[in-house]
C-alpha cells in the first residue's frame, strides 16, 4: 500500500515551525486520507484543506482540533488548494458556524459553475502567451461539463456513490444544509501574492494541471512548500481530460518546472502522504513517469492504428485500473500529443473519438 493510501494517523503532529498536520479520513480511488495543515499564529490559526463534506469528516476534524487544543472559533482562515471535494468539502459549513474566511486561487470554480467556461475553451492555458503549438479544437467546442455531461471522447463517466451525487447536487443548488454547505470564497490569491500565515509571509504559486485553479504556498523563511496535490510523494495526481483546460498535461509540465526552480525548499508538504525533502528530484520523477506514458502511446500506435481512447487506455493501465478515470487520463495524454502535432483525431459513426499517429 502506497503512503497516500494509508488510513489517517490519529495524532496531530508538528512538522515545521508553527505548522501542524491533522490527517482526515477519506475513501477515493487510490487515497485513504487528506492532510489538513494547521498554521498557527498570534490570532489563532488557518487551516489548509479541511477535507470532505459530511458528518464523518466533520467529526474527525473537530476531534483533531480538540486534540490540537485549537477551539474552532479561533480558526480565522481556510485556504483551499484546489476545487476538489476532499479539499474544499468542509469549508462552507465551517464558515457558516465560525465565520472563517475562505481563501482560494482566483480561478477557483466548482464543476457546476460554468458561466465563464466558453472563454476557457477557446484558448489553452499558456504562461508565455504563445499558442502557436495548439491546433484547432473544433472537436470539442460544444463539449459540456459537469457530472452528467458525456465525456469528450465518447466513453462512460466515473460514477460517484449515490450519497455523494445527492450531496453535490444539493450543494450546487444551495440546499446543502449542514454537511454540504456551498463554499463561497471571501478572498482570492493570484500568482506571486503574499499572505501572512503561521506568523510569517508565504508566497502563492499558481500551479495548473491537476486542476486549473491549483495553488501551492511557499514559505521562504522556513523553506517549506505546501504542495496540495501538485507534487505527491509516491503517486502522481490525476490529469483529467474532463476539465476546461485544453491541454492540462502541458499545463502540468509547465507548473512542475515552475516549482522545481524552488531548489531551496527543504520540506514539501503534500495533501496526501508524508512530507518529503527532495522537491526537485520528485518533480523529475513525476515528469519522467508521464513522458514514459507518452512514449507507450507512441510505441503502441503501430499495432493499434486508428483506435479509440479505451483501446489506448489498456496500453497505459493495468486491468485493475481500467475504467473512466483511466480513460480520462489517457485522453489528456492523447490530446497533448495532438496539440504538438503527433496525432490526428476524428469521430467515428458512434460518436467516439479515434486517434492515429502521424
Amino acid at each position: 500500500m502506497r503512503e497516500e493510501q494509508q488510513p489517517p494517523d490519529q495524532e496531530v503532529v508538528e512538522i515545521a515551525k508553527n505548522i501542524r498536520r491533522l490527517q482526515l479520513p477519506m475513501s477515493m480511488p487510490g487515497l485513504g486520507h487528506v492532510n489538513c495543515y494547521i498554521l498557527d499564529d498570534e490570532n489563532g490559526a488557518a487551516l489548509v484543506d479541511p477535507g470532505l463534506p459530511g458528518p464523518q469528516n466533520w467529526k474527525a476534524l473537530m476531534a483533531g482540533l480538540k486534540q490540537a487544543e485549537l477551539p474552532p472559533e479561533r480558526v480565522h482562515s481556510i485556504i483551499i488548494t484546489h476545487s476538489h471535494p476532499d479539499h474544499f468539502g468542509a469549508s462552507g459549513h465551517f464558515r457558516e458556524l465560525y465565520g472563517a474566511d475562505i481563501i482560494t486561487h482566483k480561478n477557483f470554480k466548482l464543476w457546476w459553475d460554468t458561466a465563464d467556461e466558453d472563454d476557457d475553451l477557446v484558448e489553452p492555458v499558456d504562461k508565455d502567451g504563445d499558442n502557436s503549438e495548439i491546433l484547432d479544437n473544433t472537436l470539442f467546442l460544444n463539449r459540456e461539463t459537469g457530472p452528467r455531461a458525456p465525456t469528450p471522447w465518447g466513453g462512460k463517466r466515473y460514477k460517484l456513490p449515490l450519497h455523494r451525487r445527492l450531496g453535490y447536487s444539493f450543494m450546487k443548488h444551495g440546499w446543502g444544509g449542514r454537511w454540504f454547505a456551498t463554499p463561497q470564497p471571501t478572498s482570492h490569491l493570484e500568482d506571486a501574492d503574499h499572505i501572512s500565515l503561521a506568523g510569517r509571509e508565504f508566497v502563492a504559486i499558481h500551479t495548473p494541471g491537476h486542476t486549473p485553479d491549483h495553488l501551492c504556498l511557499y514559505d521562504p523563511e522556513e523553506e517549506v512548500m505546501i504542495c496540495g496535490d501538485h507534487v505527491l510523494p509516491t503517486i502522481t495526481p490525476h490529469i483529467s481530460g474532463m476539465g476546461t483546460a485544453l491541454d492540462p498535461l502541458k499545463d502540468f509540465f509547465t507548473s512542475l518546472d515552475r516549482v522545481k526552480e524552488f531548489s531551496s525548499v527543504k520540506l514539501g508538504l503534500p495533501a496526501h502522504g508524508q512530507p518529503f525533502t527532495d522537491l526537485p528530484g520528485r518533480v523529475t520523477d513525476i515528469k519522467r513517469h508521464h513522458e514514459e506514458r507518452l512514449q507507450l502511446l507512441r510505441d503502441s500506435s503501430d499495432r493499434l492504428g486508428r483506435a479509440p481512447v479505451d483501446r489506448y487506455m489498456k496500453e497505459l493501465f493495468k486491468e485493475r485500473s481500467w475504467g473512466p478515470m483511466a480513460e480520462s487520463e489517457t485522453f489528456a495524454h492523447l490530446e497533448h500529443l495532438r496539440y504538438v502535432g503527433e496525432t490526428d483525431a476524428t469521430r467515428n459513426n458512434a460518436g467516439a473519438i479515434e486517434y492515429s499517429f502521424r
